[in-house]
């Protein structure tokens, strides 16, 4: 409360001594083709200040517009060779000058430009890969900032998307009732290990909160399911995440300070004379019992006949301690006597160079490194008040990317990308638990090895017609491991019968590789035996129809009813196990690729683009997801909620004397199916000789956890003056404090089992000054 109060008065003191004068800034961007990213002079872009400005960009693409009052604005772009854009929501703020990349569709007929004005309308929507024409859509930077629940992380900010559903004590992303760790993870054009702090612990494929922060992320692209040929190794969908570049005009600086930790970033030029800049983030957390850091940034040097290299990389390293309670009359469960000792590594360093060969032409080529180290040592006290060993966890992996595409227009109406990928893996893991407290540890997994996973693409975007779009591809790929591989076709259709309708037919084949733990599980009954090596991929058949409207200018509607169909999926032989399912760090059994699974739904979304101060958004989804075990039933899976429903709104307000500061107020409701389990084996969890929680497999995942309703809400306050900006905000999350069902513990004080329940729920109260 203290230091509330403190931030209030600071707050009010700032407030009290703002100048009369309303602060201005400078706007500027570039226009490029959105296919060979080559600038395009000579556009023409329109402003709506009061009254209107424009301008046209430059030889080299680029446009300003100085002395901009704060605010927000929209602008619209046009040239006579290409379709026009509008671009709204853009924040125009005192500190720091607001730069956009604008990237406009050819045209097949020429026009001029005052035949086409008219028909500028937004498409704040639209995915950014021109390939993918239905199932995903783009993830806003702006949006992870303003959203409530976002908490600056885009992991929790997907949750509000049709079809998705986040965990209450993880930002485990589950898309369709698949789980988390069937997502693929992309940053710069390579695949990245799990970017979460806290990873896979609470949920594999999740964490606690997102490594990488919004700062330094620019706009990309979530797609949910039929994605295009360029993507591979992935059945539930893709985060294709990017970096900005840092401003290569101005230094520009942000520190921000809160209840969580603290966060600062810097971006300017290396070298104003040739356009090279520099971006980078460091936050570290004060979050009681949670102890992390991270550390991204990113390097871009054009050139002016040789292309442009970007050297980018990201960090984070996560610690967390946990002591015994030494008093036994205290004692309630297993959990009370135990110490834990536990460190995360995770870090990627890339090279990304992009050269357009001819006018008609894109090469873009990527190389990068990734790591992630995981350890962990658990002590057990006995009831003689003795420590003694009883876990010893080491798993690392590491990855060397490669990759190279080339882009071709062809025309107007066809483009096409092709392009190929090497992934080098290599792993090591060593698992020692004690079966019984005070009993020597055994080995329950261990394994060390490599293998490299080839892959190939093709995909072509054609236009058959003014208001038929088609993109067809296919993608290969090759496990050196044991010589399994794919050829997996994708293809969709849309039609536009008009500027206010479309409609989209997309399939797509898909498959992805198990965790490196699972092909090299090495245990004390299998020996030198590596049971698992002959698995094949996991496979997904992808079909979606997607059905947009636009209702108004800035009010829109979108519903997709989906299928899919997976197969080869790895299970335990007479079993209910399925990897579907996977929640545990390591695997120790043989698997058997006769396993299957099912998701079957339908997402809405109508949402009203932030306009006259206010926006708000609704996603609603009802699907079923089910899975067949080794033992031929069918069960439903870990994640079928069987619904998830997202009420999201916004509302700001300029304020103060010159109306140059802004007020906003954010809401976000969900309201999401519980979390599936198996019953308890009552009687052989009291035999037992730890009370360790034995469920009956026979019934898989038969219950489910009630209904969970969370509410975040985020309100700011932003002090625009000259030069500087100033936020204050409070941001929550599971305001409420509902709770996931985490499982069950024997409690030896009542003799009985109780369910274990967990959440996060989060306050912070920051601030944040731009310079």
């Amino acid at each position: 409360m203290k230091s509330l109060l403190t931030l209030l008065f600071l707050f009010f003191s700032i407030y009290l001594s703002a100048q009369e004068n309303l602060p201005k800034q400078t706007l500027r961007g570039i226009i490029m083709d959105e296919t060979l990213e080559t600038t395009i002079p000579n556009a023409k872009i329109i402003i709506d200040t009061y009254p209107e400005r424009n301008v046209l960009s430059n030889e080299s693409g680029e446009f300003h517009f100085f002395n901009i009052p704060v605010g927000r604005y929209t602008l619209r772009v046009f040239h006579n060779k290409y379709e026009p854009a509008t671009i709204a929501e853009i924040q125009v703020t005192s500190s720091k000058q607001t730069y956009l990349e604008i990237l406009l569709r050819e045209n097949f007929v020429e026009k001029e430009i005052e035949e086409i004005v008219i028909n500028a309308k937004i498409k704040k929507d639209k995915i950014l890969n021109k390939m993918a024409l239905a199932g995903g859509r783009m993830f806003s930077t702006e949006e992870a900032n303003r959203y409530a629940g976002g908490f600056d992380d885009p992991a929790r900010l997907a949750s509000a998307f049709a079809g998705v559903a986040g965990g209450v004590s993880s930002n485990g992303i589950s898309i369709h009732g698949n789980a988390p760790h069937l997502l693929q993870w992309r940053l710069e054009g390579i695949e990245i290990p799990n970017p979460n702090h806290f990873a896979d612990l609470s949920t594999v494929g999740g964490g606690t909160f997102f490594s990488i922060s919004s700062f330094i992320l620019r706009n990309s692209d979530f797609l949910t399911g039929a994605f295009p040929a360029e993507y591979n190794n992935a059945i539930s969908g893709i985060f294709d995440m990017n970096l900005k570049k840092g401003n290569n005009r101005k230094y520009e600086h942000t520190a921000e300070i809160g209840v969580t930790g603290i966060n600062l970033s810097s971006e300017g030029p290396v070298s104003k004379s040739t356009g090279s800049s520099y971006i980078v983030n460091y936050r570290h957390s004060i979050i009681k019992g949670l102890n992390f850091q991270d550390l991204s940034f990113k390097l871009n040097f054009p050139t002016k006949k040789s292309g442009t290299f970007s050297f980018w990389g990201i960090g984070s390293i996560d610690k967390y301690k946990e002591n015994a309670e030494e008093n036994k009359e205290k004692w309630e469960n297993n959990g009370d006597r135990f110490t834990s000792d536990l460190k995360q590594y995770m870090g990627a360093l890339g090279i990304t160079y992009k050269y357009n060969i001819s006018e008609k032409s894109l090469l873009e080529s990527f190389a990068g490194f990734t790591t992630s180290e995981y350890t962990t040592q658990q002590n057990v006290l006995g009831y003689d008040i003795q420590y003694s060993p009883y876990l010893d966890l080491k798993s690392s992996n590491n990855n060397i990317s490669l990759s190279t595409s080339l882009t071709q227009k062809f025309s107007p109406k066809h483009s096409n990308k092709t392009g190929i990928s090497i992934l080098n893996l290599f792993y090591d893991m060593n698992y020692r638990v004690s079966p019984i407290e005070t009993q020597p540890m055994n080995t329950i997994s261990n394994g060390s090895g490599s293998t490299t996973l080839f892959s190939g693409y093709s995909n072509s975007y054609i236009n058959l017609s003014d208001n038929i779009i088609t993109s067809l591809g296919i993608n290969t790929q090759l496990l050196t491991l044991n010589n399994y591989w794919t050829i997996e076709p994708r293809a969709s259709i849309k039609w536009l019968p008009d500027n206010s309708h479309d409609l989209t037919f997309a399939y797509g084949l898909h498959s992805r590789m198990e965790k490196m733990d699972v092909y090299f599980t090495k245990t004390s009954k299998t020996r030198d035996n590596l049971v698992n090596k002959n698995l094949d991929f996991t496979k997904a058949h992808h079909f979606l129809i997607s059905y947009h409207q636009k209702l108004s200018k800035n009010l829109s509607l979108r519903i997709e009813p989906y299928f899919q169909h997976l197969y080869d999926v790895p299970v335990i032989a007479d079993s209910s196990y399925s990897v579907i399912n996977r929640n545990l760090l390591y695997v120790e059994d043989a698997l058997v690729n006769k396993g299957k699974g099912r998701n079957l739904g339908i997402d809405i979304t109508i949402e009203r683009y932030l306009d006259k101060g206010y926006y708000y958004m609704f996603t609603g989804s009802i699907f079923d997801s089910k899975y067949k075990g080794g033992n031929g039933k069918w069960y439903n899976t870990r994640f079928n909620r069987n619904y998830i429903f997202n009420v999201l709104g916004d509302k700001e307000w300029m304020v103060g004397r010159n109306k140059q500061n802004v007020l906003g107020v954010n809401v976000k409701l969900t309201l999401q199916g519980g979390l599936r389990y198996s019953p308890i084996d009552e009687q052989a969890t009291l035999l037992h000789p730890d009370k360790e929680i034995q469920y009956d497999e026979t019934r898989a995942f038969e219950k489910q956890q009630p209904s969970t309703f969370l509410t975040n809400f985020t309100i700011k306050y932003r002090i625009n003056r000259p030069k500087v900006s100033h936020e204050f905000a409070i941001k929550s999350i599971n305001t409420t404090r509902d709770n996931d069902f985490i499982g069950y513990q024997f409690n030896y004080k009542e003799n009985t089992i109780k369910l274990i329940k967990n959440n996060i729920s989060a306050m912070n109260i920051s601030y944040k000054i731009d310079f």
